[in-house]
């Protein structure tokens, strides 16, 4: 149900903005990693309550003091989970509307694979990529930590916690994916796929103020991802599934529209 060589050519055409989003988690990820000293008393802790507000809001939450509670509050606040949805609105709008708006549709058409296939193949090339980009940060921040903090690193549950970022990302990147299936042109695309995201983490950031904002989580899918339950040792297996099936529902009802839908090629 996958094109070979389709895949191939996406993977290669695409390494150029992988490498730049991962070279952007590179600065970050050493750079809080750096930044980390057992010695400081509470660590991030501190400097949240000089802006809590406004921390608060961007997802930086107090998580004590070690390693893994200070990688938590500096990365998976904004970091982790914003660079990749940048790099799935980006790519998503690519993968298929992106080929529409410029006519190169019609040239993937006229080889022996269907629509379905397309579709399916850029699908995958979506995955991995994304796979990439978090194993790829999981990776450094092990090695990082390793080099400056040997020891400190709770690396199990650095390890799960993006495992179900991961799971985020791909239901994200099925609202990209969704957007470019029913969109002919890139214009379009991006106004579904861009807005909804941003407008989800906008809704979450005023849920991370609390108070009677608090309820508002009730109306985005980051609520489905909360890095200091999993270092809590709260279960995530809920929140995977519920991810797992948005993500299968968008890719799944796109790729079905693209194959029935007239294209303006």
């Amino acid at each position: 149900m996958f094109s070979g060589t389709l895949f191939k050519r996406e993977m290669k055409a695409n390494v150029k903005l992988l490498t730049i989003f991962i070279y952007i988690l590179t600065l970050y990820i050493f750079m809080i990693v750096y930044m980390y000293n057992p010695n400081s008393g509470k660590g991030w802790d501190d400097i949240i309550k000089l802006m809590p507000g406004l921390m608060k809001a961007a997802g930086f939450t107090a998580a004590g003091n070690t390693l893994i509670g200070a990688v938590v509050t500096g990365l998976y606040g904004m970091i982790v989970l914003m660079v990749p949805v940048v790099f799935s609105i980006i790519l998503g709008n690519k993968l298929i509307a992106g080929y529409v708006d410029r006519g190169s549709m019609a040239y993937l058409l006229a080889t022996p694979n269907k629509r379905v296939k397309i579709a399916l193949t850029q699908a995958l090339c979506m995955w991995v990529n994304m796979g990439i980009l978090i194993v790829y940060a999981t990776t450094a921040i092990i090695v990082s930590s390793a080099l400056m903090h040997p020891g400190r690193l709770d690396i199990g549950k650095l390890v799960l916690i993006n495992v179900v970022i991961y799971f985020l990302h791909i239901a994200i990147s099925g609202i990209c994916f969704f957007a470019s299936c029913i969109s002919n042109d890139t214009k379009h695309s991006l106004s579904v796929g861009a807005v909804i995201p941003i407008v989800f983490f906008l809704i979450q950031m005023l849920a991370n103020m609390g108070g009677k904002l608090a309820n508002l989580k009730y109306f985005t899918i980051f609520t489905l991802f909360n890095p200091n339950d999993i270092i809590s040792g709260k279960s995530v297996v809920l929140p995977m599934i519920i991810l797992a099936a948005i993500a299968i529902a968008l890719y799944g009802i796109g790729i079905y529209i693209f194959s029935k839908k007239d294209l303006s090629l």
